[in-house]
């Protein structure tokens, strides 16, 4: 009698091979779509975060916004210039704050400060300059901070009474009756972008009041940017209003981040 030996044979050993690596290829592509995606989800939080905090800071110097009977103790200027990566805007004004710009450095209530977006097509980035003590006779200083990175739009405009306006010429010697900020960044991967857009009312007696609206879809983000910090409020102030939560501060001696 011959004796039967179990076994694979070469046909079955080949088949069970191709099986194999198909598999080990399915699970390879949905590794990479799934890391692919949270690298996705993580950058769309990241950017929403940017935008934010950057729309936080620009509100709250808005609201301390510094006013006087005398206009040449006062500034507020807006520019806009064409470049080949867009439209650039530049908004610089007087605001009231007790956070000091330099450590140990004697410094009154009173800064200059400066927003506008640089754009050299490396780097994108939303530029705040803070000028403790300014004076108009002297050339422009202070401390330069990138508050915001991979910012794609930073829009302002102005409302005369009558129209809105892309510019406010330091030569108009008052303030505008309405201002919209607009600061978007657009990750990659993603169809629209992340805007914040909020609107500034100087109608009123004393300091601004606050709208936020959205203008894109929101992005929910899980974690809070670090926060400058909170300008305490002097001689303006003003009420902050969210249309989106309605929450509404009482004016007091400390001037509240408005929460976003």
């Amino acid at each position: 009698m011959f004796s039967m030996k179990s076994g694979f044979t070469l046909v079955e050993i080949i088949v069970a091979s191709i099986i194999g690596v198909f598999v080990a290829m399915v699970a390879v592509g949905a590794l990479r779509t799934i890391s692919a995606s949270a690298e996705m989800i993580d950058n769309n939080i990241d950017a929403a975060a940017e935008v934010r905090f950057a729309s936080k800071i620009i509100a709250t110097d808005l609201v301390n916004l510094y006013r006087d009977r005398n206009p040449k103790n006062t500034r507020f200027i807006g520019t806009v210039e064409q470049t080949e990566y867009g439209r650039v805007s530049r908004l610089t004004f007087y605001t009231v704050g007790r956070i000091k710009a330099r450590a140990g450095q004697p410094e009154g209530d009173v800064y200059e400060v400066e927003y506008y977006l640089i754009n050299d097509g490396q780097r994108r980035a939303l530029m705040r300059r803070l000028w403790p003590n300014p004076d108009k006779d002297t050339e422009a200083g202070g401390v330069l901070t990138a508050i915001a990175e991979d910012i794609d739009v930073f829009d302002v405009r102005f409302f005369d009474g009558s129209a809105w306006q892309d510019s406010w010429p330091e030569e108009t010697a008052s303030f505008p009756q309405l201002v919209e900020v607009s600061v978007a960044a657009k990750p990659s991967g993603l169809k629209d972008a992340i805007m914040e857009t909020f609107a500034v009312n100087f109608t009123g007696s004393a300091g601004g009041e606050i709208s936020f609206f959205e203008e894109a879809e929101e992005i929910e983000t899980t974690g809070e940017a670090e926060e400058i910090g909170k300008a305490e409020e002097t001689m303006e102030g003003g009420d902050i209003s969210d249309v989106n939560k309605i929450d509404r501060t009482e004016q007091g001696e400390e001037t509240r981040m408005p929460e976003l």
